[in-house]
Formats: C-alpha cells, structure tokens, sequence
C-alpha cells in the first residue's frame, strides 16, 4: 500500500482550493460581465432598438426574468413577428400570472391570434376583458352584417420590402415605402427609412412606373401618408421629428404633421401644422369630402388611452382651430389610426381596441347628420389576424386600396367591393339602466313570435349588436347578463330597413342573488357570515376570521359595484370608551384585511359601536353565551 506524504497531499489541497478560487473568479466575471450585457439591452429597448435589443435579451431568456420576458416580447410585437412575441408572453404569462400588467394579456391575445391560434386568443383576452370572447361566432356574425363583398389583390409581383399608406394622386397613387436601399437603417426594425413614392396603377391592380415623390418631401427621416387637395395644390403628410426629446422616462422622436403646396412645378412651402408637437404624435391625416376638415390620429393628452382619432376645421385663412377628439363612439382606449373619409363622408378607420380578428382591424362608420354612427368590422376578406389599416376607397367605383402585413412585412392591397344585396337590421347597444355605462359581456338573443332562435351574439367592448331581420315582422329581444335582471322586449320591424334601440338593464338585488344576503327588519341589507372571534382585547386577524373574510372577498370581487360597511361590536364588559375604542380597531382590522386582498379602500367603511348595539340586552348580567353573542362584525351593503 502507498504511503501518503504530508507534504503532498498539503499541495494538493492547496491547488484544489486555487481551482476553486479561479473557478469563483470566473464565475463572478462572467456574472459581472453579464449585467452590463442585460444593462446595454434595455438601453436599446428604451431607445426602441428593437431587433438589436431583442438579439441580446435572447441571450437570457433561460432565465426566465420577467423583464426579460416583457421586453422580449415587446420587441417582436412591435415588429410583427407574432410567433416569437407569443412564445415570450406565454411564459411570461405562465410564470408571473399575478404579477403581469393587463397590457400584456392584450398583446399577448393579439400575437396569439396574429398565429390564428384563435382559441388560446380568445381565452386570453377574455381574461382580460373579464368577460367572453368568441372569434368564431363574431366571424359568422360579420359575414351576416358586412355591407360589402370584397375581391382583394395584392398590388405588387412579389411581397414589398414595406408599402402603405396608399392616396390618390390624380391618376396616381402616392404612398409610404421603405424600398430606398441607400436610405440608413431605422434602429427600430433595421429596415430604410420611409420615404413617399408615386405609381400607376395597371388595370389589374398592380403598381407600375414607380419613383420618388419629391426631392422637397422626402428627407433623411421618416415621410408617410401623404393626402392631397382634389386640385392637387396642397398636401398634408406624417413626418417624424429628427430629434428625440425626452418625455417622461423615455426618449422619443414624435410624429408631426406638415402641409406643403405645389407652385410652379414643385413643392414648397412644406411647413409643420401648429398642433404637432414634440410632445406628442400627430400623424395620418384625412380630408373630408369637401375639405374643410382634416382628420388624423395623435397620442396626445386628450386621447382615451393610446391613439385617438381628432379633426380640426380648415379656416379660410389658412390657419386651424383646436383639436376635437371624436370620442368614444369611435376611441377606445388603445389604437385608432389611419382615417379616411370617403365622398359620401363614410370614415373608414384601422383600431386594435374595438371587437376585431387581431391585430388593427379596419372599420367603416356612416356619417349621419355630420355625426359618426357606431363602426362596423369590414370583415374577415379585408380583415386577418394581423395588421390590417390605411383603407382608402372611391365610393362611386366601389375600388380602393389598404395596407395589412398578413404576409409578414407591409404590403398594398387593392380591391373591388360590390354592396350586399339590402339588408333589414336591428341593431343598438345595452346599457346600465341607473349609470347608462355600457355593459360590455351582455348576450343578446333574437327570436322569433313563435321562440324561434334567429340570433345570439356576446356583446364587445363597444355593447353594441346587430341582427339581421324581415321587414314588417314582429320580434322578441332578450339580454342577460351576471347580476342583471334580464330583460326582453318585443318590437316589430318597418319596411325602410333599420331598426335601433338601446336595451337598459337593471341591477338584480342582491338578497335574490345570494342566499347569504338578505335584508333584516330593520330595513338594512346584510351579508351573513360565519362571526368573526378575536382574542381578549386583540383585534389581529386570526386564521379563522380570515376564512371568513375570504368569502367577503369573493363577494365583493363578484359585484364590483358593491359597497358595505364593517361595523363591529364589542360585548359590555370594560368600560364604554375602551370598547368603542376596541371595536374601531377590530373594524379597521377587517377593513386592512380587505384591501390586503385587492378590495377598493374606497368601497369600504369601517365602523365600531362599542357596546352600544347589543344583539341581547342583558346589560352586565349578560350569560357567556351572551356576550359572545354580543360580540361580533356585520357586513352592511349601503350600495
């Protein structure tokens, strides 16, 4: 047997522990060298270098960080590829379900359906709306209601490099493209800038004699959605700023709008419109029919949310009144974009916030009476799973153009409608009686006087239904919705083919809803639940009282209107000034427990009454029993 020599084996415990120190100081390298890398990534992200970003935060995504996540999601959304964006959100969504912001359940829905993975989309959007969402049925509730059949073509032999933002010009067309390869590349997506060019276009739809617009238009930046004056004398376009300012914690480049006249063969005067700033984008702009209005989309203060659709009036002295949002017949909280107003003063739209297929879908809205009615979804022909926007249309030829990357990057489209043979319709939307809110989530049902099932659809963000129907034909509408009274009503048809109505509901109360409310002698409604014990002068909630507080949680989170009062009660002995003091801590204590829980401090009041409100007035010779009794919170619904 060998023997072991001290010395040796004292050295080679020392290079072992040389191995480990070496290995710790890699180790502690790379993880140094690794947070600059994470760092530099969201440097470019808050830049919105998006590809660049996204490149890096590959680099880390086993992490599964949730900033990570978002904002590698985030940078494939934003640049249309919808399987990756989709693959990122899902496991942000599957790991930090509690912890995600709303914003990215509703990306997420969108990339999902962007995929046509419909089902999973619509499950979570229906999360995020708290209410259903049914693709498949409102695609069939569409094609019964679309006032259009679409031939569609695209304009181009093969898929663009990037074309949108289509206007007539004349016999021309102008429009936004990124094909200038000596253009630099846009951090953003690392593709040209956008520059404007004109075309023809051939009698099969194809754009033809392409080339740059103008030397006067066209800059070192982003030029897009150019619109003209029907004398072809001026132009209003979208052109980015060439500095970024910085704005709240970012660094953007905003949008603006500018004007520009054609004089002696060119264009001059090119001057930005003095409701852009560098605050906020203000871009795509519309004229209406007889050009006294100019429409466009802005993020600014007023808007709803995201981008809203505004005009202005075009003063005869040049100049522009303030702008006016269109509210929220047409707004939503997220994007409205790229209007147009056709002849017949019809505005067509792209929104990603009104009940779509994904992604911007486009919508018309009649003018009537200078008043936009509710948007109609042009359908699934038009309208995809991706981004479908920048509709401009002739009317009285019933052709026209739009933009969608439903093949990945942008591409022109152009097609041919024909009217649907007329139609009879009942439409209108369903509102809280009381509030008049729309109550989004309401399933609406059509029958016939014999309870023939004509319709039934699930109302979106908007309330809004629409059926179609006979004229001079008598009809039963029913509506029912979670702690509503349902309702119906019957009413019959005219021969001119539109009937609208508002259908209002009312609160069901809530001692019919719920066997553990009901309303006491004393004309007040409780919400009965098991009592709630606290230790001899404590007011800690303990595991039990929380159970109990639980179910009050449910039901508060099931009637998001509800607003109680917890008042507790203390048994008489002490004295009256510790329990009222006693009582108010315990009632507080309830109250913290609530909002602890996500409960609205503003739906809560919290009240103690001491010993003054004895259930058994047996003052001090009150049994054990008794002051147990005695002792106890009430849950009161005052709303």
């Amino acid at each position: 047997m060998a023997t072991i020599n001290p010395h040796d084996f004292s050295k080679e415990i020392k290079m072992r522990n040389s191995n480990y120190i070496i290995f710790f100081l890699l180790m502690s390298q790379f993880i140094l060298a690794q947070k600059p890398t994470i760092k530099k990534a969201n440097e470019l992200f808050a830049n919105k270098a998006y590809v660049e970003a996204a490149k890096m935060y590959e680099k880390f995504k086993q992490n599964q960080d949730q900033s990570v996540l978002q904002n590698l999601g985030d940078c494939y959304y934003y640049n249309a590829q919808m399987k990756f964006a989709a693959d990122n959100y899902g496991n942000l969504v599957f790991k930090y379900k509690d912890s995600v912001k709303p914003d990215y359940y509703f990306r997420y829905a969108h990339a999902l359906k962007g995929i046509d993975d419909y089902e999973k989309g619509d499950k979570i959007m229906s999360d995020y709306l708290k209410y259903p969402v049914d693709t498949k049925k409102f695609k069939e509730h569409l094609n019964n209601i679309v006032p259009y059949n679409y031939k569609v073509n695209q304009m181009t032999r093969s898929n663009s490099t990037g074309d949108f933002g289509i206007s007539f010009f004349g016999e021309k067309v102008v429009f936004a493209s990124l094909r200038n390869a000596e253009s630099p590349l846009y951090k953003w997506n690392e593709k040209p800038y956008l520059d404007l060019y004109e075309a023809t276009v051939s009698t099969d739809g194809i754009l033809e004699n392409i080339k740059p617009f103008s030397e006067q238009i066209n800059t070192k930046t982003h030029e897009s959605n150019a619109v003209f004056t029907k004398d072809g004398k001026t132009m209003y376009f979208s052109r980015t700023s060439d500095e970024q300012v910085q704005v709240g914690d970012e660094k953007f480049a905003s949008v603006k709008l500018f004007k520009a006249e054609f004089i002696e063969n060119e264009w001059t005067n090119v001057t930005e419109l003095p409701f852009s700033s560098n605050q906020f984008s203000t871009q795509h702009p519309a004229l209406s029919a007889d050009e006294k209005k100019l429409y466009f989309s802005s993020d600014r203060s007023e808007s709803l949310g995201s981008f809203d659709l505004f005009y202005v009036d075009i003063l005869e002295d040049g100049g522009f009144t303030e702008p006016q949002n269109l509210g929220n017949n047409i707004n939503t909280i997220h994007r409205e974009q790229f209007p147009f107003i056709a002849d017949d003063g019809t505005l067509y739209f792209a929104s990603d916030g009104l009940q779509g297929l994904g992604g911007l879908d486009i919508f018309m809205a009649r003018s009537y009476d200078e008043v936009f009615a509710k948007p109609i979804n042009l359908g699934e022909t038009i309208n995809t799973g991706m981004d479908d926007f920048a509709y401009v249309v002739k009317a009285e030829e019933n052709l026209g153009y739009f933009a969608s990357n439903r093949k990945g990057s942008d591409n022109l489209y152009s097609f041919i409608r024909e009217e649907n043979e007329r139609r009879f319709i009942v439409e209108g939307d369903v509102r809280d009686k009381v509030t008049k809110e729309l109550l989004p989530g309401t399933t609406v049902t059509l029958f016939d006087m014999d309870d023939k099932l004509i319709g039934q659809l699930v109302v979106g963000a908007d309330a809004d239904y629409v059926f179609n129907s006979e004229p001079n034909t008598k009809y039963k509408i029913v509506a029912d919705r979670d702690f509503y009274a349902s309702k119906e009503q019957i009413f019959e048809t005219t021969d001119d083919g539109r009937v609208r109505f508002t259908i209002e509901l009312e609160i069901e109360s809530y001692d019919d809803a719920e066997e553990i409310i009901v309303t006491k002698d004393d004309g007040l409604v409780y919400i009965q639940l098991e009592n709630i014990y606290f230790d001899l002068n404590k007011w800690d909630i303990k595991e039990e009282a929380a159970r109990t507080l639980d179910v009050l949680v449910a039901i508060m989170n099931k009637y998001p209107r509800m607003v109680i009062e917890l008042g507790a009660h203390t048994d008489s002995r002490a004295s009256d000034a510790y329990n009222l003091r006693l009582s108010q801590d315990r009632a507080g204590a309830a109250l913290e427990y609530l909002v602890s829980n996500g409960i609205n401090r503003n739906r809560m009041r919290s009240k103690g009454y001491g010993e003054r409100v004895p259930l058994i007035k047996c003052g001090d010779n009150c049994s054990e029993v008794e002051h147990s009794i005695n002792r106890r919170c009430e849950f009161i619904i005052l709303k």
